[in-house]
């Protein structure tokens, strides 16, 4: 029995301050659940600090949007997964649409990143999807195939429990558009036959995928009934407490 995951990656937005009070209107909603799904917050970098600090003493986990590969080294502008673990953050987030598309993140990278991730003990959430003229040209499965296995490559079984992959079909991602609960199903499906096929069956069927692009409260109910989606990764639905409370009560 996999159990439901659901994460909030809050992009480029809130303050310190505004983190702050996000935690402190979010945790008191959530008593009921908390036993029954995982749940992270992504903050921006500079926010992790505030939002470390206000879950102490509560089940929610914390990740960081991106860090670099290398342990340390003159790369200005980078975290580094030491200094994510030092901070008290367990997860990480990767490969992620906007950061291989703004960020120039190449899948070498993102598999660069995930073994690091791993020797760090942080939690890695990788993600993967389609452009909209991809899904047109009946090219999602392809995609899907060629992001899967370079994420995993060199990763051997023994190392593969704590690896979450987050399907996200960038024609979906804050674009008010939603992939139907059976066509995110059939690509989640399609995943993990592509992580049995790599890293055996039984990994397979215990590797939690993610459902991601525009998540809300409204269609979270019938996504996360799907049997092959493990919970979400929510964007602009996560920024409001009350709203991203409502998804994770989906999921439980």
């Amino acid at each position: 029995m996999r159990r439901p995951f659901v994460a909030a990656n809050w992009k480029m937005y809130k303050t310190p301050q505004q983190a702050t009070s996000f935690i402190a209107g979010f945790l008191p909603l959530i008593s009921e659940q908390a036993t029954q799904v995982e749940i992270a917050i992504f903050p921006p970098a500079i926010d992790l600090p505030a939002v470390v600090a206000g879950v102490q003493g509560s089940t929610v986990g914390v990740g960081a949007q991106n860090m670099h590969f290398a342990d340390e080294g003159a790369y200005t502008g980078e975290i580094a997964a030491g200094m994510i673990t030092a901070l008290g953050a367990g997860y990480i987030l990767i490969g992620h649409s906007e950061r291989r598309q703004y960020g120039f993140e190449t899948d070498e990278m993102v598999n660069r990143k995930l073994l690091t991730a791993l020797r760090h003990n942080l939690v890695p959430v990788i993600c993967v999807g389609e452009h909209l003229e991809e899904r047109n040209d009946e090219q999602t499965e392809a995609v899907l195939h060629k992001q899967t296995y370079a994420a995993l490559k060199d990763i051997h079984p023994e190392q593969a429990a704590p690896i979450v992959i987050a399907y996200e079909p960038i024609w979906a991602i804050g674009t008010g558009k939603t992939a139907t609960p059976q066509m995110a199903a059939d690509a989640h499906k399609f995943i993990r036959n592509e992580v049995a096929e790599l890293l055996g069956r039984s990994v397979a069927e215990s590797m939690r995928i993610l459902y991601g692009g525009s998540v809300k409260p409204e269609n979270a109910r019938e996504l996360m009934a799907q049997e092959e989606i493990d919970g979400a990764l929510v964007g602009g639905a996560s920024l409001d407490p009350a709203s991203f409370y409502k998804i994770v009560q989906a999921a439980s």
